[in-house]
């Protein structure tokens, strides 16, 4: 079995994705799409942080502007976080 995802890394994954956006690089779609491709990676090896650090990394990359109000409410739903 693979070693979870450290936090940092799938931040890092949140920006990439968010640079994408930005620079045009993305195809409609195409972003969901990679999202829930994290998001099924993060589900098969599981995040290396308890619920303090999650919740640190998500309300940081929401105020540096890496994810939405309702991509952070999504990934939070799906980390079980509500």
């Amino acid at each position: 079995m693979a070693s979870p995802i450290s936090i940092e890394r799938f931040v890092q994954e949140l920006e990439k994705l968010r640079a994408g956006i930005v620079n045009g690089e993305f195809k409609a779609g195409e972003y969901d799409q990679r999202l829930a491709r994290t998001m099924r990676e993060l589900r098969e090896r599981g995040i290396d942080g308890d619920r303090a650090d999650i919740i640190a990394a998500l309300d940081a990359a929401l105020q540096q502007g890496t994810i939405t109000d309702s991509v952070r409410a999504h990934l939070q739903k799906r980390f079980g976080l509500e």
